[in-house]
This record gives structure tokens, sequence and C-alpha cells, in this order.
């Protein structure tokens, strides 16, 4: 009889015991959150995350910040630092993940909708069209930045994006530059990188502006971070449209570029998306 009790009693301390360690792991060691692996966008994801509550950065961390510079991490979160362009790819293998809006937008996430947590539009990451230092006053160049401005793009971001994408274009032009002659531009072509959404979308409102002027607009797609500002620092390209100034500062200094910012067109606010989780109870507070 006495050893009968004795096994029940270990049985239930076992029980006990394991329950105890399922019930931990589940508030505070299984939360995984992939997160962008370049620099700028790293740091946006932490910001948003600490904005949120559920880490704390050490003082200073800013713009460049990595997950070594996470100074409380009380959840016990575990981050993937995976390439922005795959992070839809992976949210089923993982609790969330933070995308940024073109590529949520790409794979049918809306990120207006479908976010659990959305960065604020600040123009601070508005999305640059830019160029090689000294092209940037050339008249095909004003033509171009003109045509970006334009009103028309403004109505086409908020009619086909519904607050996923924002124009942060103060004063919007009728699309042209009255300082650039036309004439003596008809027949060019300049030729632009930028991602496939939303920048070649909205660049396709470009091209029909430039096209009542005789100009053409070249639009070469790409989708990663790295080849648009290699192929306009060597000149094979005249601009780019798909970074934002904070990474655009990062990527001269460390690669030796010498890229400029024209004119700031919209901003795309990165988000929290669940994968695993479908809210962000998981996460609590």
């Amino acid at each position: 009889m006495k050893k009968l009790f004795s096994l029940a009693l270990t049985l239930i301390l076992v029980l006990s015991c394991l329950f105890s360690l399922t019930a931990c792991a589940g508030k505070s060691g299984t939360i995984t959150i992939a997160v962008p692996n370049d620099t700028t966008n790293e740091a946006r994801a932490l910001l948003l995350l600490e904005d949120l509550g559920y880490i704390k950065l050490k003082d200073g961390a800013g713009i460049t910040a990595t997950i070594l510079d996470i100074a409380e991490n009380p959840h016990n979160i575990d981050f993937k630092e995976v390439e922005a362009a795959q992070l839809p790819n992976v949210l089923p293998d993982v609790d969330y993940a933070i995308i940024n809006s073109n590529y949520a937008i790409e794979a049918k996430l809306n990120p207006v909708k479908d976010a659990l947590a959305l960065e604020g539009s600040s123009s601070a990451y508005g999305n640059i069209l830019a160029v090689k230092e000294g092209n940037e006053s050339s008249d095909l160049i004003k033509a171009l930045t003109a045509a970006l401005e334009s009103q028309a793009v403004a109505d086409f971001i908020a009619s086909e994006y519904d607050g996923a994408v924002v124009s942060v274009v103060d004063a919007p032009t009728d699309g042209y530059d009255a300082s650039v002659d036309y004439a003596a531009l008809a027949g060019q072509t300049v030729t632009v990188a930028a991602s496939p959404t939303p920048h070649a979308e909205i660049l396709a409102v470009v091209k029909e502006i430039l096209a009542a002027k005789d100009i053409t607009l070249d639009i070469k797609e790409f989708t990663d971070y790295v080849q648009p500002n290699n192929v306009v620092e060597s000149g094979e390209i005249d601009a780019n449209y798909f970074q934002h100034v904070p990474y655009l500062d990062d990527f001269n200094k460390e690669n030796g570029t010498h890229i400029v910012s024209v004119a700031a067109i919209h901003v795309e606010p990165i988000g929290l998306y669940g994968g695993k989780q479908t809210s962000l109870d998981a996460l609590g507070k």
C-alpha cells in the first residue's frame, strides 16, 4: 500500500512539473519573430516592438539598431533575421513577422487590415527617387521628379493602396516642371530601377505623364535592395525608386557609393503580422 501511494505521489509530482514547464514555456520561451536583416529596416522593426512595449533598446539605439542592441526582452522573444523579401514566405513558420509594406502587398497582405500593429506614417522613411550625385539637376531627372510629384500620382496612391502606401508630397504638381525644355527632351529615354510593388506600379502613372511629352520611361524591376543602387552608381540606370534616406545613407557609407535623394514620394509603414499566432495575445503585456 505504501509502495502504491509512493508511486502515485511520484506520478503526481512528475505531471505537476511537466505542466509547470509547459506553462512557463508557453508564456516566455517560445515566441519567434522574424525581422528584416538589413540594417535600417531591422531597426524599424525593433523600434516598432519597443513602441508596443515588448522590448527595450539600449539608450541611443536608433535607425541602425540590431538585435544586439536589445537591453530588455521580458517575453524572451526569439528573433530570426531574414532577408526582407523572404519575410512573407517564412511567416507561416514563425509566430510573427515584421514586414515592409511593399513585400506585404506583393504577398496579398493588406497592411491596414491584416497587420496586427503598424508603424506610424513617418516621413523620415519616405521612399525616394535617387540618382548618382551630379545628375540631380539634369532636365531629364527634373522632368521625372515633377511627374512623380504630380497630383495624378498622389491620387493613384490614395485610391490604389487604401492607406497602406501614403503620399508625402506636400504640393503636388501638374506633372511638369516649368523650368524644363520638354521639346529638347523629346525622343529621349530615362531608366528607373524599382521594386515591383508599389514602385513600378506608381511609375506606370509617371510613364503616361512623360509619354505626353514624347519622353520614354523604361522601368527596370528588381526584387532586392542592393542591385538598384549598384546600377545607378555604375551609370547603367539613371535613377531608382525603392528606398528611404536612412537606408541610402547607410548603403553609401558601407559601399562607398555616391547616390543622392532627389525627392521623397511616399511612405510604406512597416507592420507586425501574425503567422502561427492570429493575435497579439501570445505576447501579452
